[in-house]
């Protein structure tokens, strides 16, 4: 039987528990379930989860973060809310179920910083600047100001007792304290990890964290006798000791494993294990040298490699269990210790007052440093204000510690509880609305293939999700004819897919050295493009790279390598891939996701690539002695100029004869918009005065009634070309495109592509549809980037050439 032992005195309770009453008889015995600890148990995840998932789904209009649905779940558990019956706390949360809940919350926590760890990238150390040192420094130093001198400005203003005024350092200190771990998780709830925005502040969090732990170790060893100096001395060895191991004896021992593996695997059960065992045992030789159970497996977290097989395999496998069954079994026990209707109501608006002004420094630390050090936009410098005031389970851990050694009372625990989510659930909501990650895309100079011309180099970024489509795109690049005054720099991505709630990791490989770990797939595609390379060595540059990626993140690695690489042309494979008869031979989600929100946000000019098969083999199509016929199809306006530049390029390859075949309503050129004719005329007049002594080039007008006439003149195509040129977008008010409205999904290929891609477009031509980079605002306006500064643009940086590495 349970028993209990109330010590008024020392205002403590000691539960014990008999082990005979772990499992109950069954109904026939007349017993009470919830008597039992293990079906108690059970009883206590159902309630907890439950809890806040129903937060979660109330509360997902508002888009509030996680950590304020577990706040609000566990309070909804206690005796804030549902926990007012006495009945309802008696049955389902005595004092006796909360030993078996304080073991799972411990487990639940372990596992959280494990996590945090594996998401973050400890290479953030070698991008800190002055900027991020400076924002780091001021969004600890700020508060930390702010606060000391309102704690002590505020026992002469108001009447306070001691304990209360004595309370408030304390605090103002904890209050002021910035940890990287919950940057870094707001971070990837976000998914702005990999953003400018996230890039200054996990650089400025990391100092924030070492800034913060300096302050309070000073002060500890200020306050403490020499006695204590020398354990914390010790205990600083101890850390040292115990963080040169899991760097220099674990991380080996998990990358020799990494090595078994080709980078495309998943994790396997056995070496799951392995990293558990190892999570588990650096948390218990945390607690044995005296530091939080925490500490190591966020330590052995950050030293894991990020991506396949072992950072995201380990997420995969963590993540739900982590967030949806322990976690909520963490913020239970916090919730069942806090009733706000026993809150003095004096002393919690002090404390909420001093938790306001340290929010209040962290944003103006951050804030009024970012705009002046490097003149971050001003919607941008409040994100990362509001994003540097946001606490989390660290912070939470910490105002437990002081609780827990009597240098705060509950009541004070309970009000910074709620200033957290308070601050939280303020900042969350505003910084969804307020950034828009998508905008780092934008760049101030168009990047077409038509601005391109005048070039020495067009760059390219080709994006091959396999070896087949490789050859493929390789053919299309042969076709684009790169010569002397016109060289071809190109950036290969392999899109490898990945299944789980990890960050994307991005690989860089050389073409001239032998990868240190197995490639997979991206050995035969790099061994393919180290052939082309070779075969047009004086004029081609290739620089690949890997992406292991979700789905849902893929678009960031093709935008954000477009927009670093400063590419002209995006070339992406369709989602669907076809048979000469018209068959879909296979499908790909991943690629059709992505696809669509790299059109929505691409910072240049994308092409569509429609395998039919035809330029698949591995050997150069074009080195043959047939002819390649390409054809180019005009309606007018901004795409399908662009497809027409593309085609003049590859019209000055030797073995290529084009038909430009522009279509004409009624004798009127297509199109209402007066300025789209007239640039629509200029494009044409000049492709024909450069074409003029090409007699590899025909043109074509074909005058059509309406989008009827238009799809005849596009199917009769058919069998005629191996490469179709068209733009992606139409005037949809041109009698040309009148009726297909309703002819099917348009989003990705646009009416005409849906034609060419459809199975009544019969043979194995090749489709590119492009999509033209758009005018941006502020074309016009030259931006000088300031040289290490994290936030800047430059948009004039050249691609090396001829082998230089990029």
């Amino acid at each position: 039987m349970g028993a209990l032992d109330l010590n008024s005195s020392v205002n403590e309770t000691n539960v014990c528990t008999s082990l005979e009453n772990l499992h109950p008889y069954g109904p026939f015995f007349q017993n009470n379930p919830l008597n039992y600890i293990f079906p108690l148990l059970l009883t206590q995840l159902s309630l907890s989860t439950g809890a806040i998932l129903l937060t979660y789904l109330l509360l997902k209009p508002l888009n509030q973060s996680i950590l304020v649905v577990q706040i609000l779940g566990g309070l909804l558990l206690g005796p804030s809310v549902l926990g007012q019956s006495a009945s309802f706390t008696a049955s389902f949360f005595p004092l006796r179920g909360f030993i078996p809940l304080d073991i799972l919350s411990s487990m639940g926590f372990i596992l959280y910083f494990f996590l945090i760890g594996v998401h973050t990238d400890p290479s953030v150390l070698k991008k800190i600047n002055k900027i991020s040192l400076l924002i780091g420094v001021s969004t600890v130093l700020v508060p930390y100001a702010m606060t000391r001198a309102f704690s002590a400005l505020l026992p002469h203003l108001i009447s306070m007792n001691p304990d209360e005024s004595n309370s408030l350092p304390t605090v103002g200190h904890a209050e002021s304290l910035v940890a990287l771990p919950t940057i870094a998780n707001l971070l990837v709830e976000l998914k702005i990890m990999k953003s400018e925005i996230g890039r200054v502040a996990m650089c400025s969090s990391v100092v924030s964290g070492l800034f913060s732990f300096t302050i309070s170790t000073v002060l500890g060893l200020i306050n403490q006798e020499l006695d204590d100096n020398q354990l914390v001395i010790s205990m600083f060895g101890s850390v040292f000791v115990f963080v040169t191991f899991i760097v220099f004896i674990l991380r080996p021992a998990i990358l020799w494993l990494l090595q078994l593996k080709p980078v495309e695997a998943s994790l396997n059960t056995n070496h799951f294990i392995i990293v558990v065992v190892l999570v588990l045992m650096t948390g218990f030789s945390s607690q044995a040298i005296g530091l939080h159970t925490c500490f190591g497996p966020l330590i052995l977290g950050i030293t894991i490699p990020a991506g396949q097989p072992v950072g995201s395999g380990l997420d995969e496998k963590l993540h739900m269990i982590t967030y949806w069954i322990f976690l909520p079994i963490f913020f239970l026990k916090n919730g069942l210790m806090i009733n706000i209707f026993k809150i003095d109501p004096g002393s919690h608006m002090i404390i909420q007052l001093v938790a306001l002004v340290g929010a209040l420094g962290k944003f103006i630390g951050a804030y009024f440093t970012s705009r002046q050090g490097c003149k971050m936009p001003i919607a941008d410098a409040i994100t990362l204000g509001l994003v540097m005031t946001n606490q989390g389970l660290l912070e939470l851990g910490l105002f437990k510690m002081l609780r827990r050694t009597k240098l705060i009372d509950t009541d004070t625990f309970a009000s910074m509880y709620l200033s957290m989510l308070i601050v939280s659930g303020l900042a969350v909501p505003i910084i969804k609305r307020l950034y828009d990650p998508s905008r780092r895309y934008v760049v101030y100079k168009r990047r077409t293939v038509m601005d391109s011309i005048s070039k020495p180099q067009l760059r390219l970024l080709v994006c091959v999700h396999d070896e087949e489509i490789a050859y493929t795109t390789i053919n299309i690049l042969e076709a684009l004819n790169p010569r002397v005054e016109s060289q071809l720099a190109v950036c290969v991505l392999h899109l490898v897919e990945i299944v789980g709630h990890t960050i994307p990791i991005l690989i860089p490989h050389k073409l001239t050295e032998k990868s240190s770990f197995p490639l997979g797939s991206s050995k035969d595609i790099l061994e393919a493009f180290r052939t082309f390379k070779q075969s047009n060595l004086e004029f081609v540059s290739v620089y690949p790279y890997s992406t292991l990626s979700p789905c849902t993140a893929m678009h960031d690695q093709v935008c954000t390598l477009a927009l670093d690489k400063k590419s002209s042309l995006v070339i992406i494979p369709f989602h669907k891939r076809y048979r000469a008869d018209g068959t879909v031979e296979s499908y790909q989600k991943a690629s059709l996701i992505m696809n669509k929100n790299v059109l929505d946000k691409v910072p240049c000019s994308v092409v569509i690539l429609i395998d039919r098969g035809l330029f698949r083999s591995s050997l150069p199509v074009l080195e043959s002695s047939c002819q390649c016929r390409v054809g180019v199809v005009f309606l007018g306006g901004a795409d399908d100029r662009e497809a027409l530049a593309i085609g003049a390029r590859m019209a000055d390859h030797p073995k290529i004869t084009l038909t430009m075949t522009r279509l004409v309503a009624d004798g009127d050129f297509t199109g209402n918009d007066l300025e789209e004719r007239r640039v629509d005329n200029e494009s044409l007049s000049e492709f024909r005065q450069a074409m003029i002594s090409n007699h590899r080039v025909t043109y074509i007008e074909e005058v059509v009634r309406d989008g009827r006439g238009t799809a005849a003149v596009i199917c009769s195509m058919e069998n005629s070309y191996e490469i179709i040129l068209v733009g992606r977008n139409h005037d949809k008010r041109s009698p040309l495109m009148s009726g297909f409205d309703d002819c099917g999904d348009c989003a990705e290929l646009g009416a005409i592509g849906e034609i060419l891609a459809s199975s009544h477009f019969k043979g194995n031509t090749t489709i590119l549809v492009v999509q033209q980079h758009p005018i941006v605002v502020n074309e016009h306006k030259s931006i000088k980037p300031d040289h290490g500064v994290p936030y800047s643009i430059n948009d004039e940086e050249e691609m090396p050439i001829q082998g230089r590495s990029p």
